[in-house]
């Protein structure tokens, strides 16, 4: 019999892949837009999370399949194949991004706490390293990934809630007052900026056909670390903006949870934020590995990817597209520049839930879902993406042009390779 994920191991992935490195980064980004109300951009950013996650859910239930939204979209639009192939590659590249920001965020903390924090050398090789590490765990099994995942998270998750906890009793209320100090504008579009920390949940639906009675843990998995994330991230942003003052936050904008931690604990503060970090990353990238190459080797079943990366071995584990996935990955941390990578991987995510809801209108009542969800769930994701486009014109055209030249990449590349085995199939 082979080995099944149960709800434990699909919180861990969920939890594992959502907390990756964004949290670190993003929590001065949004103090520096919302204020002092930067505690309920997390707490949109996960009704956001909820909602795109419902479709997720119910699309999974009905179609029983790894692949996720590339699948949905092929069901949503069967007329019109070039939908879900270019959404397949699109976020297949984005969870390579994904990978490689883990990696990168990794061998930075990793560095830095050596000592090394401006060499490259070191940090490339602890990048490296740890990618290859969970390359040969989710080549070992299913069994050995999810046990792996269900420890990492569990000492993550403890240190975190302990970082938060700690952080409470050192809170200046005056922080949080008035609420509202810059824009309710500034909170949505704070959510919209922050929606890449809850990226991941939408994994657990790439190994449904490996999960143990998944009409149940399936659903049940998204919700909850969905919910248990956002909790984790409400306690550490208080404790962010209940410790430190704005031009704190600011003058560490990228390492503001380490920043809060210093005057309570000294060093120490910031290697207790290390070591969070690293175990961020490694379940993130443990849990991104899992699904995504899942979802590459569906993908290349239809002849949308090369057919070698579809793929399978005895375990069922596609160990051509793990492959695939850690050669790209480690290319783009040895290029050193991810930013557009990033902002790229945020913007992917952001589109992929909002067309996966799109998908659901359609398929309604094949999953047997609410409408009134579905709409709601369109509306908040539009709104999201809105914004998102809104601040990279208004603040990084730079990186906004970057995007849309790495989308007509895509375009160009999934065209080119479509003629060619368009020419193979006649000959």
């Amino acid at each position: 019999m082979r080995d099944k994920l149960g709800l434990k191991e699909l919180v861990a992935i969920g939890i594992g892949s959502m907390i990756g490195g964004g949290i670190f980064s993003v929590m001065g980004v949004a103090d520096e837009i919302a204020g002092h109300a930067t505690v309920l951009v997390f707490v949109i950013g996960g009704i956001i999370a909820l909602f795109a996650g419902y479709n997720y859910a119910k699309l999974a239930l009905a179609y029983k399949v790894d692949g996720a939204s590339y699948i949905y979209l092929k069901y949503a639009f069967p007329k019109t194949p070039a939908i879900a192939a270019i959404t397949g590659w699109s976020v297949i590249v984005g969870y390579i991004g994904t990978l490689a920001l883990y990696a990168y965020t990794f061998g930075s903390y990793g560095a830095a706490m050596l000592g090394y924090a401006d060499n490259y050398l070191v940090r490339s090789l602890l990048a490296f390293g740890i990618l290859t590490l969970f390359l040969w765990i989710n080549l070992l099994g299913i069994k050995e990934m999810g046990e792996s995942e269900d420890v990492i998270v569990f000492f993550k998750v403890a240190i975190m809630m302990t970082m938060g906890i700690i952080g409470l009793f050192y809170l200046n209320p005056s922080h949080f007052q008035p609420l509202f100090d810059k824009s309710f504008s500034g909170v949505l579009l704070s959510a919209a900026l922050v929606f890449v920390a809850f990226e991941g949940f939408q994994l657990i639906t790439n190994s449904v056909a490996e999960t143990e009675n998944p009409d149940r843990n399936t659903p049940l998995s998204i919700y909850l670390s969905i919910i248990i994330v956002t909790l984790i991230y409400v306690v550490l942003a208080i404790a962010v903006i209940g410790i430190l003052t704005p031009q704190e936050i600011k003058a560490a904008k990228e390492y503001a949870i380490a920043e809060a931690l210093k005057p309570i604990l000294g060093e120490w503060g910031f290697v207790l934020a290390s070591i969070a970090a690293m175990l961020a990353t490694s379940s993130a990238i443990n849990g991104t590995l899992f699904g995504a190459s899942r979802m590459m080797a569906d993908i290349a079943k239809d002849g949308i990817f090369p057919s070698i990366l579809s793929y399978k071995n005895a375990k069922t584990i596609p160990s051509h597209a793990l492959l695939a996935m850690y050669v790209l990955a480690t290319l783009f941390v040895l290029y050193g520049s991810l930013d557009s990578i990033i902002a790229f991987s945020s913007m992917t995510f952001l589109l992929v839930s909002l067309a996966v809801a799109i998908a659901n209108t359609k398929l309604y009542r094949q999953t047997n879902s609410s409408l009134i969800i579905i709409l709601l769930s369109i509306t908040l994701m539009s709104i999201t993406v809105s914004l998102m486009i809104y601040y990279l014109f208004e603040n990084e055209p730079k990186t906004l042009f970057d995007i849309a030249m790495i989308y007509g990449l895509i375009i160009v590349s999934f065209t080119f390779y479509y003629i060619l085995q368009r020419k193979r199939l006649k000959r």
